[in-house]
């Protein structure tokens, strides 16, 4: 069986690191699959969900990134994750408060600066929340 490493990484920590035989992940263009002997590929990812077909034990693991850049190599794809936080530490109820706030923020802006920066919190926030009802369903 054919198997590609995967590297999650953000500012803080290691978030996965194994073997897989699948890995989605929502790219700057839309949702990119990749398999082993993928072509080399350097792009940046959008908020979302990385899900990550375990080689191991065939199951899926799920962190949510909040953007960051990709690098894919035939043998090997690395996650550089701007934040990144594991399926099982998502908390719906934290994320729905910042979005909340997100939201007041970009209504009492001041400046253009203040408005892009809340709604990049927003967006954030949004897909967060998104990401996080899809890995609750399964």
């Amino acid at each position: 069986m054919a198997t590609i490493q995967v590297d999650v990484v953000s500012a803080e920590e290691l978030i996965f690191s194994g073997p897989a035989k699948f890995v989605a992940l929502p790219g700057e263009a839309g949702e990119l699959g990749i398999l082993p002997q993928h072509t080399p590929l350097i792009t940046r990812i959008r908020p979302g969900a990385v899900r990550i077909e375990r080689a191991d034990n065939g199951e899926e693991e799920f962190v949510f990134v909040a953007g960051g850049i990709l690098e894919v190599q035939p043998h090997g794809v690395t996650v550089l994750a701007d934040t990144a936080i594991r399926g099982k530490d998502l908390d719906e109820a934290k994320a729905t408060e910042a979005k909340r706030l997100a939201e007041e923020a970009m209504k009492n802006a001041k400046s253009d600066i203040d408005f892009a920066k809340a709604q990049s919190e927003f967006a954030a926030m949004a897909a967060q929340i998104a990401a996080l009802r899809k890995f609750r369903r399964k």
